[in-house]
């Protein structure tokens, strides 16, 4: 028997001085590619694998079937929607028991109390909850436009929600089954407030999931334990680990020497020899992402879709796939990945050819044009390697004319920074769906609603045209009817380049052998109530 098939590790290893795991408990090490931004799901949207912590902690009213998009019960066991499509009525599940720790151990169960708390602190700015860490920014909830959404959420009885909504919306329970709206609890919120420490709802969270939160060291180690009051099928391992190891290589190195079970986000060059591994197995399919450069469209010369156009023709995407994503990508035409319904296959992406993209640039009167790219400093599902994809944009551009200059930040500061309505640079970002809706790509990142402060546009673009067709998809239920309208918004987006579109990436995941149970999610979440060990 070897010390990791019983879910063994020193805690030297992991930097840990807990307490001894028991001899027959079952401990799954995942080896994590980046420290949380935060426990608090709400305010987050780095997509960071860690945002599935959202998955051990906390539960939504709906959730998705595994290795599906496919929208079923969660926390809500039920719901009706009125005729209108603007009135939803949860019935939530009985006997919901909330996580304890130790300062905290709850009196009552899972209720509309909660439900209603975690709207709310979202939509209302003046909520003591809001910004109970001064500067939080609810990206999603914003983004989304929820604030013109719901009207009104409101407790019938304790088991009992009603969601008043303004208009129909298409992808409502979708969009609800996000981690951006895990329901947390008001008596622990009311316990932090009355003890003076509201800010460890974002440190030490407590949720109704398969595992409950139990350490964290920071850039080093997360800890969960099994749940034994969860609500659905309980865990089959004892305890998870999240094994904070931002640089792939030794990421591989850990799984390789049994370190860890298993671990995200591989460098693409590594992909044959761990296939060729007869210790390591690797699942892999399409990722439901885009990566792309991000101009500020409301700064000169940036505000001029012809330069935009210009700097795009100046970029050879083809040698970005080849060389950063090493193949394993495709090259992203659209905002939104050819695996999603509504992609418009029919538009032609922006030649690469960088005298017709000068002859451009002087045509809009723009000559030595000095810009900056900004590379993000981490790695992530939709860009391998931002640093070298920028070394090669920045080569490109030079033999047009283009002079840019490279910046980076800490990755919390890169992220704070790129949402400054006064921001120079054009940036490096990316995104992975997170309900398999043509509207979580298209008004999360594009619409006029996200290019407003606390928004996720980084191209501050708001063009009303586009941002039209995108309301008028979300009040029709008729997919063929919405396929229409974002086949139009896809247009206009290529018309006005407020990105470079980069790659759409292949997802791959490496596990030890005897790991069983794990699913893929085409939405990108790495969650563990069905992984196992084998002996």
């Amino acid at each position: 028997m070897t010390l990791l098939s019983r879910g063994l590790i020193a805690a030297s290893a992991i930097a840990l001085s807990a307490a001894a795991t028991p001899v027959m408990a079952k401990t799954f090490i995942y080896c994590s590619e980046a420290s949380p931004e935060g426990f608090d799901p709400a305010p987050y949207t780095a997509g960071s694998t860690f945002d599935a912590s959202a998955h051990p902690v906390y539960n939504r009213l709906t959730e998705f079937k595994k290795g599906t998009t496919e929208v079923e019960p969660g926390l809500a066991e039920s719901w009706e929607v009125s005729e209108d499509g603007t009135v939803y009525t949860f019935k939530l599940r009985p006997g919901v028991k909330w996580h304890s720790n130790d300062k905290f151990t709850p009196t009552r169960d899972m209720n509309a109390d909660d439900v209603v708390f975690s709207f709310e602190r979202q939509a209302d700015a003046n909520h003591p909850w809001n910004q109970y860490i001064p500067g939080l920014s609810y990206e999603y909830y914003n983004s989304m436009d929820m604030p013109k959404l719901v009207k009104s959420v409101e407790k019938v009885d304790d088991l009992t929600v009603k969601v008043t909504l303004n208009q129909p919306e298409a992808p409502f329970l979708a969009n609800v089954a996000m981690p951006f709206m895990s329901i947390l609890s008001k008596e622990y919120a009311d316990a932090l407030e009355a003890a003076g420490t509201k800010e460890d709802l974002n440190n030490a969270p407590i949720g109704t999931g398969p595992f409950k939160f139990v350490a964290y060291q920071k850039d080093a180690v997360i800890r969960f334990q099994k749940n034994p009051d969860y609500w659905g099928t309980a865990p089959l391992i004892d305890d998870l680990v999240f094994a904070i190891t931002p640089d792939a290589a030794v990421r591989l190195q850990k799984l390789k020497a049994g370190e860890c079970h298993l671990m995200p986000y591989p460098a693409p060059a590594d992909i044959e020899a761990i296939k060729a591994d007869t210790n390591l197995k690797l699942d892999e399919q399409a990722g439901l992402n885009v990566g792309y450069l991000a101009y500020n469209t409301t700064v000169a010369p940036f505000d001029n879709p012809k330069v935009r156009k210009a700097l795009n023709m100046a970029i050879n995407k083809q040698a970005i796939v080849d060389a950063v994503f090493q193949g394993a990508a495709e090259p992203a035409k659209n905002p939104i990945p050819p695996t999603m319904w509504s992609y418009n296959d029919a538009i032609q992406d922006d030649p690469y050819d960088p005298e017709a993209a000068k002859a451009a640039l002087a045509e809009a009167g723009v000559e030595n044009l000095q810009m900056e790219i900004w590379a993000m400093p981490v790695q992530r599902p939709y860009m391998p390697n931002a640093r070298r994809t920028a070394e090669l944009m920045q080569e490109d551009l030079s033999k047009a004319g283009v002079q840019a200059n490279i910046v980076s930040y800490e990755w919390g500061e890169y992220l704070s920074k790129s949402m400054d309505p006064g921001r120079a640079g054009a940036v490096i970002l990316g995104w992975t769906g997170d309900n398999g809706d043509p509207d979580n790509f298209l008004s999360v990142l594009l619409s006029c609603a996200s290019a407003t402060e606390g928004g996720a546009n980084r191209a501050f673009w708001c063009n009303e045209e586009f941002s039209n067709l995108l309301q008028q998809a979300k009040v029709t239920s008729d997919q063929a009817e919405r396929t229409k309208l974002y086949e139009q918004a896809q247009v206009i987006f290529k018309e006005q380049a407020p990105w470079f579109t980069i790659a759409h990436s292949t997802q791959y995941v490496p596990m030890r052998q005897n790991v069983t149970g794990f699913v893929m999610s085409p939405l990108g979440d790495y969650t563990f109530e069905t992984v196992d060990i084998a002996e």
